[in-house]
């Protein structure tokens, strides 16, 4: 009996621990799949934006080419309105129909002008810089919200956008204030952003009302079960619709956003530049170390004296943290700020590594050094101002991986898969080449990687030759755009504006009581 019972406990033991493990597998199997839900919803939601913005995209080129091609009909062909009137059968009332044209005239007329005033009454405001308003630019958000009233977007023919444009292009004709440019760069990107999520087009009425699928199987039922109520959410979006609200745009509106882009894309590219051409002068005292001992450089990197080697990449430094200062005190968004900081570094590494690889003086024991200390010092920048520096660091790894072989012993020992797979794995057969041939120890007096590992990048340069010039072994600068109109706007959020005040110097004006 006590073998039966003894056997049995057994059994219940094996069978409990069989119905925790089927349990445990139950629940991972559960929750792969409500995972699995999740993201074909995700799939679904990012298919149907898609959608929505491909139709979008299409029926503003749709727009576009009518209104060009009714442009070259009209250039074409004279107006036909005049013989219209004279053959509609009233020619007996055509003194009083004369008249009455006049009268509307006159009244739409003193309309027109009404809007042309208060358009110079707006352009006169924001031409100065008028502040901030909770981290919002004031002046892109009184351009929207008047534009917006005076129904600009929605007509046919207007002149507030082309002379909006002629304002911001006389604003930004001093190319060297980095501070006014970084203050129009901000109010355009902002304004841009307004214009993207309001402006719509006749052909996506249909795909815009669409609302998320929504999953009708039974994990995903469960999984929205467990979801918060979205009230807070809610009341959120109905803050944010309050601010930016949807309309159709004709094509004046559509080439005002474009026209807006494209100035959203020059302003950056005219700061970038400027920092580029402050910061070129100094890379170039960057590139070889001065020599001041018999013994090589000098190894701190701390010591900052008139003539310390340190000074000039210090000097690059304070570059960043000047105009970071300024793009940080005018709210600039901070993928452009992060943008901007990618592409200087993208310059660095261009500059120096060239350099290195042009001039043999440069390629030596004791530079590798001093640029390694330098770039040091701008891999504790980056650390330090991480989330406006992005992505920089990475930026740098030609130069980075180029120095980290000048710097290490007994290259002689090293084998050329060493060199591929492990210390410089960006850099190509021409450039690894080049730094090996033209090295020399100016400290140590120590050889080159040996004749073996020179052989066969010979040889791999051979089979490439048909493919590779002289040149080859250059990098070229990047000076493109970098970033889209969607980048901007999804660095945003409409319920960022729901607090922004418009402009004060307006309020008292009964003509824009609207912006109360």
């Amino acid at each position: 009996l006590k073998g039966m019972v003894s056997s049995l406990e057994i059994k219940i033991d094996e069978t409990a621990k069989e119905l925790q493990e089927t349990s445990r597998i139950s629940q991972d199997r559960l929750k792969q799949a409500l995972e699995a839900e999740s993201k074909v919803v995700k799939l679904k939601n990012a298919m149907q934006r898609l959608e929505e913005k491909i139709s979008e995209m299409e029926a503003e080129k749709q727009i576009m080419r009518q209104q060009t091609i009714l442009n070259t009909s009209v250039a074409g062909h004279p107006p036909a309105v005049n013989v219209k009137n004279l053959e509609n059968g009233h020619r007996t009332n055509s003194e009083n129909q004369s008249n009455e044209a006049e009268l509307a005239g006159n009244a739409g007329k003193s309309a027109a002008e009404r809007q042309l005033e208060n358009v110079d009454t707006l352009i006169d405001c924001v031409k100065d810089k008028i502040g901030f308003s909770n981290g919002k630019p004031v002046a892109a958000f009184t351009i929207y919200k008047c534009l917006l009233h005076w129904k600009c977007f929605e007509s046919e023919k207007t002149s507030a956008f082309d002379r909006l444009i002629e304002m911001i292009g006389s604003e930004i004709e001093n190319e060297d204030d980095n501070g006014h440019l970084a203050y129009w760069l901000t109010n355009t990107s902002a304004l841009l952003f307004l214009l993207q999520k309001s402006l719509k087009t006749g052909g996506t009425g249909a795909t815009a009302s669409k609302k998320p699928p929504i999953t009708t199987s039974l994990f995903g039922r469960m999984a929205l079960s467990f979801r918060s109520s979205p009230n807070l959410a809610a009341a959120a979006e109905a803050a944010a619709l309050a601010v930016v609200r949807p309309v159709e745009a004709k094509y004046p509106a559509l080439l005002f956003k474009q026209q807006l882009a494209a100035y959203v894309e020059k302003i950056f590219g005219m700061i970038r530049d400027n920092l580029k051409k402050e910061l070129s002068a100094l890379i170039s005292l960057c590139i070889q170390a001065p020599r001041i001992s018999k013994g090589g450089v000098q190894r701190s990197g701390r010591t900052l004296g008139k003539d310390s080697p340190a000074i000039h990449w210090q000097s690059i430094i304070d570059g960043l943290n000047s105009l970071l200062a300024i793009l940080k005190e005018n709210y600039v968004p901070l993928v452009l700020i992060q943008k901007i900081h990618t592409q200087t570094f993208s310059f660095i590494n261009v500059q120096l590594f060239n350099s290195l690889l042009l001039r043999k003086e440069c390629c030596t024991f004791s530079n590798g050094e001093y640029v390694k200390s330098g770039l040091a010092e701008l891999e504790l920048w980056c650390g330090q101002v991480n989330e406006y520096a992005g992505p920089s660091w990475d930026e740098l790894k030609h130069i980075r991986q180029a120095v980290g072989f000048l710097v290490i012993h007994q290259k002689y020992r090293v084998s050329y898969d060493d060199i591929v797979h492990d210390l410089c794995p960006i850099l190509s057969v021409q450039q690894l080449y080049r730094i090996c041939t033209l090295y020399w120890d100016d400290c140590y007096n120590t050889r080159s990687v040996s004749q073996e590992v020179i052989s066969s990048m010979r040889a791999l340069m051979t089979e490439e030759s048909n493919d590779a010039d002289s040149n080859s072994f250059l990098l070229d600068d990047n000076s493109s755009i970098p970033f889209s109109i969607d980048e901007i706007s999804s660095s945003m959020q409409e319920k960022d504006f729901a607090t922004v005040k418009p402009a004060k110097e307006l309020l008292d004006n009964p003509d824009f009581v609207f912006l109360h």
